[in-house]
């Protein structure tokens, strides 16, 4: 037989049937027709998503190559977890379930059709396949088989019809979406991974973790679309993100810390991305603890893609689940799960990080890919600063010295982790706003030095320039915070209390317009902001000459706060505002609530406190609350 008009190549084939097919046309073809079609132009788009092509297509059967190994199996993980969402949605009588083979091996190409051996192969595999799941041949294991992050399973050597010697056959496992083999990979892995745990608990975890796989994977609904429409704010040019605190599934409360602590890591990581815009975490964090959709995540954050995941840890074993969703086509774009050693916890971290800077398709600008995995591999050292963290939080004296004193047994177990000098900084910044420093300079002093030390060890900490930049501002060094606000920002254009700090020096500096700019771009990103940017919004609509919106900022401030009688520097600025924008009986109003919380207000004393670079605007705030009726 001549073979000048054939062509032959190696290629990758993926090959696909419906079990059970012929049953489902007797039962209902009409209706099996219908899905077949749906299902068969799902398939086809994520075949030419991973750039490969249709090749054949009768009945139940299709085919299609790729010229990379690597987008055929990822298109066939891809295909097989699509298809288990929209089983999800149908009755059980409807559902179809696909097989997929797919080989790395010689095809002869006529006329558009692909024949021989690699076709031959890739259909063998296919019959090998359970319903929802995948089978690869030797050829492709050999190509994948650390290169993907999924495991897999020797099924052993096949006859195939017409070649000479058995094929290898392996049964992909880690994927989502599959029908039977989320469990088995959870039963796999359990029984290499945890041996350690005794028989009687292992015997639990594995009913529970088969139970939660298939309840994450197997019975996860469809995510409902998110609409643009109804977005609190617009979405931003740039692909936006939320990275929602992941579950604890240990059962015990007093692991949350993990949860709470790999989400903050990557939303730290993330904002350093120019490219990117990251809500922050005290935004993303107040859906703690709720059943919140991610439809309505999207919308209230004005964000489309949310990023969340669970974490567990048992002895030194941890499994993390993370997956991507765009909550505007409701499509899951990414999932994954990690079943590693606790020393990995990190590494799992940075990959995440990876994924979704990856499946968004974000362009690095020089130097941000170099800066993930620049934190501790000390978990020890980590937890201490998740703790310490935890106490700094509560903005109390007593949770800021025990936040200091876990800071500083972080620097004892890892002192090239610039987050336990990061932490230890800000305690001393602290005691100033708390009112409880015994040595104010010397605590500025203190933090000066842990700033500069950081930046010796990272020259790009965006956190270290921030606790700089406040420190100048307290010492009305002006330029010197604008400047290193600036850089913080330049740094991580992404945390939102870097543009809030930068936004504080501007307005002492007197540059107000700038200062209201910065804080809006504080409070998009964070979009449940704490209420200190209220008050600094409101200081910077009031040196604008912007009183009625520096009134709302300030009531606005209110509403968080309902015991208006509590705050003091409330009733300062509303008896300020109302003074100078001539409501000399409401200014008087709020003036008489000053002395009533604190009958020996004076303003000699409120004097000292204000921070303006110019000595006008200090006068005119302080002869607004003499006005009032404040005395001297």
């Amino acid at each position: 037989m001549a073979e000048e008009g054939f062509k032959r190549k190696l290629a990758a084939i993926l090959s696909a049937d419906v079990k059970g097919y012929s049953r489902m046309m007797r039962d209902d073809e009409d209706s099996t027709i219908r899905t077949l079609t749906n299902y068969r132009s799902a398939i086809s788009n994520l075949i030419q998503k991973f750039r490969g092509h249709v090749v054949d297509a009768t009945g139940d059967n299709l085919l299609a190559q790729f010229t990379s190994v690597m987008d055929a199996v990822n298109c066939a993980v891809e295909i097989q977890r699509e298809l288990a969402e929209r089983n999800a949605e149908l009755p059980e009588e409807r559902k179809m379930d696909f097989r997929i083979g797919v080989n790395l091996g010689d095809v002869v190409e006529e006329e558009g059709r692909i024949y021989g051996d690699g076709v031959n192969i890739a259909a063998r595999m296919e019959s090998l396949a359970e319903a929802g799941g995948v089978c690869i041949s030797g050829s492709v294991y050999d190509s994948v088989e650390s290169k993907l992050g999924l495991e897999y399973e020797f099924l052993g050597e096949k006859e195939v019809k017409n070649i000479d010697k058995p094929v290898r056959a392996y049964r992909v496992l880690s994927f989502p979406g599959a029908a039977a083999h989320s469990i088995v990979q959870a039963k796999e892995t359990l029984g290499r991974k945890w041996r350690k745990v005794a028989l009687s608990s292992a015997v639990v975890v594995v009913v529970v973790v088969a139970l939660g796989v298939w309840q994450f994977y197997m019975r996860r609904p469809s995510v409902e679309p998110a609409s643009v429409e109804k977005m609190a704010f617009p979405l931003p040019e740039k692909p936006s993100i939320a990275v929602l605190p992941f579950d604890n599934m240990s059962g015990d409360p007093e692991q949350d810390y993990l949860g709470d602590g790999i989400a903050e890591d990557i939303t730290t990581q993330l904002s350093q991305i120019h490219n990117l815009f990251v809500i922050a975490r005290n935004s993303s964090f107040s859906y703690k603890g709720k059943k919140a959709k991610v439809r309505q995540v999207a919308e209230e954050l004005g964000v489309r893609y949310v990023l969340e995941g669970s974490v567990q840890k048992s002895g030194d074993q941890v499994r993390i689940t993370a997956q991507l969703v765009d909550a505007i086509t409701g499509k899951h774009l990414w999932a994954h799960r990690y079943d590693r050693e606790v020393k990995d916890f990190f590494t799992i971290q940075d990959e995440i990080t990876r994924e979704v800077v990856t499946e968004l398709a974000v362009k690095l600008v020089e130097g941000e890919g170099e800066r993930f995995g620049l934190g501790t591999q000390n978990m020890e050292a980590w937890t201490y600063l998740r703790k310490a963290l935890e106490q700094f939080l509560r903005f109390t004296p007593e949770g800021n010295l025990r936040a200091r004193e876990l800071s500083k047994k972080v620097i004892e177990l890892d002192p090239d982790f610039s987050g336990g000098y990061i932490m230890l900084a800000w305690t001393h910044v602290m005691t100033l706003r708390l009112g409880s420093s015994k040595s104010p300079e010397e605590d500025l002093k203190r933090a000066e030095e842990l700033a500069n030390k950081i930046l010796a060890q990272n020259d790009s900490s965006p956190h270290a320039e921030v606790i700089l930049g406040y420190i100048y501002l307290l010492r009305r060094q002006y330029d010197k915070a604008i400047q290193h606000g600036q850089s913080a920002i330049a740094l991580a254009p992404s945390m939102a209390d870097s543009h809030a700090f930068l936004a504080e020096s501007l307005t002492f500096a007197g540059r107000s317009e700038e200062a209201i700019g910065e804080m809006t771009k504080a409070m998009r990103l964070a979009p449940f902001y704490p209420n200190w940017y209220l008050s600094n919004l409101g200081q910077a609509y009031y040196l604008a000459g912007r009183f009625e919106e520096a009134i709302k900022a300030f009531e606005g401030f209110l509403e968080r706060k309902p015991n208006r009688s509590l705050y003091m520097g409330f009733h300062l600025w509303m008896a300020v505002i109302f003074s100078a924008s001539g409501r000399e009986e409401q200014a008087r109003a709020e003036a008489a609530e000053v002395l009533r919380l604190y009958p020996k207000f004076s303003l000699q004393v409120y004097e000292k406190t204000l921070l303006y670079k110019n000595k006008a605007v200090t006068q005119r705030i302080i002869e607004a609350l003499r006005k009032a009726g404040l005395p001297d």
